[in-house]
């Protein structure tokens, strides 16, 4: 079952500098139908003003994982870790036992990103932070894997929890699937482009609440980038 959730249907805010849609309850938007997806939490979808951000703020027991599609973040935190993430790149937040963290749009553009936040499997641990290129060339006409929670994913990022974040860029009549499994949550949000996934359409930046599918077939319409969650 695939259930189209439009982008105009999603919850937000506009605070000037922060124009945000929610696909997710989140801050004062609640849907007590879209609280979460199994154990995927928030998906944000964020525009960040030039010369603005989020001021440091704590968190604990999360996975928060910030694909950038537009521009650039510059994250700082607590633990004196400090970087620079630029469009088609990801980085990770394990919160743990807690953590304090600032990220800001020092660029002179807009920056936009998705924001998304898993529930962790393992508890208790020590915070951490990392980043890293996933150039959309070796995604072309592919999924591939930017975080897990897997030990077999050698080449992602670490999450500690039980899920995947994948990607993919295609090209105007493309398709790649994924193998997601009858038995787990999948959540896709094209990032630009349209898209077919199993025949449902998604225009961009409409989520995609996915269960009891085997496999995932996405088509792109469109030249296309492609964000999935591959959640327990």
């Amino acid at each position: 079952m695939i259930e189209r959730r439009p982008f105009d249907s999603l919850g937000g805010a506009d605070h000037g500098w922060l124009k945000a849609k929610h696909h997710f309850s989140f801050a004062s938007y609640f849907d007590p139908n879209r609280t979460q997806w199994g154990n995927l939490r928030v998906w944000n979808d964020d525009e960040i003003a030039p010369n603005s951000g989020f001021p440091p703020h704590p968190h604990a027991d999360m996975e928060i994982i910030t694909y950038v599609r537009d521009g650039a973040i510059t994250h700082e935190d607590s633990l004196g870790n400090k970087g620079r993430t630029e469009a088609g790149d990801v980085q990770v937040m394990s919160a743990g036992t807690g953590i304090r963290h600032a990220e800001y749009n020092v660029e002179p553009d807009v920056t936009r990103i998705f924001q998304i936040w898993i529930l962790p499997t393992r508890q208790g641990e020590k915070p951490a932070w990392g980043a890293k290129p996933f150039p959309k060339g070796d995604r072309a006409g592919q999924f591939v894997v930017l975080a897990s929670g897997f030990d077999d994913d050698t080449d992602a990022l670490p999450i500690r929890t039980d899920a995947r974040v994948v990607g993919a860029t295609l090209k105007a009549g493309e398709s790649a699937d994924y193998a997601l499994g009858a038995t787990r949550r999948g959540y896709l949000v094209p990032a630009k482009g349209e898209v077919e996934v199993n025949g449902v359409r998604l225009n961009a930046r409409d989520g995609a609440a996915i269960t009891g599918e085997d496999v995932i077939t996405v088509k792109a319409l469109g030249d296309a980038e492609i964000v999935l969650v591959d959640a327990a």
